[in-house]
């Protein structure tokens, strides 16, 4: 069972303040380098693994889908979607995606933000992703860089020129990090960036498009603390298709 880190009260409190949680879509610095990858919506049957407050979905829904079903452990992030989503097309069900169950050929696209670094047993996930798409289907999603994930305890040190240094421990020894992110004991499971993409390939995908997300000139002007993400990846955007 993945670990429900976001139904613990500090962890969910801290969530709650981020940019992301705040000002849903918007507020999430590689929105736009997701929404232009993303399929046309319109008449599309969604599924978002790890839908958090809903945002996704609604925005989903918002473009015309014609179906959306979200699923998160967190019986508060649930709850919150729930509460904040008005539209019959959307729903939401408490599920565990280490041993997420899908229907064959049932959805157009599969979406996930910023979950799969939880998950232990990726090839498995993507296997049903892979056999809940439809022929055609898309599945686009964003995790932790590998790079931003691997050290065994992340954060940025300097030279003695005072340039940023982010250090680079054990990249190539995947599995189990345990780090303290908004709470205590957060578990993650990193995995290089070749094993990501080669278990895609291996469960049926397509690869399409790869970005490391760094921010463009424009976000840098009206976020210039955003600088440090030049230095190094933070997110992984990943777009393959069945």
């Amino acid at each position: 069972m993945a670990q429900n880190i976001y139904d613990q009260p500090e962890f969910f409190e801290g969530y709650s303040q981020l940019s992301r949680s705040l000002h849903g879509l918007d507020g999430a610095a590689e929105w736009e380098s997701i929404k232009a990858v993303l399929p046309a919506l319109s008449g599309k049957r969604v599924v978002d693994l790890g839908c958090g407050f809903g945002w996704f979905a609604r925005y989903a829904a918002g473009q015309g889908a014609r179906s959306v079903l979200g699923f998160d452990i967190s019986e508060r992030m649930i709850d919150r979607a729930k509460r904040e989503t008005v539209d019959s097309t959307v729903r939401y069900e408490i599920a565990d995606l280490e041993t997420l169950e899908l229907p064959p050929a049932s959805f157009d696209l599969a979406y996930s933000s910023l979950a799969f670094h939880y998950i232990e047993d990726f090839s498995r996930l993507a296997a049903t992703i892979h056999s809940a798409l439809v022929s055609g289907g898309d599945f686009v999603f964003t995790i932790e860089h590998p790079i931003y994930m691997a050290p065994a305890n992340p954060g940025w040190t300097a030279d003695r020129e005072g340039r940023r240094i982010w250090p680079l421990d054990g990249y190539s020894r995947e599995g189990k990090r345990t780090t303290d992110w908004l709470a205590k004991g957060v578990v993650k499971y990193h995995r290089t960036l070749g094993t990501t993409l080669n278990t895609l390939i291996a469960n049926g995908f397509s690869i399409r498009h790869v970005e490391e997300w760094r921010p463009g000139d424009e976000q840098l002007r009206d976020h210039p603390e955003w600088a440090e993400e030049m230095d190094r990846p933070m997110f992984l955007l990943i777009a393959v298709q069945r």
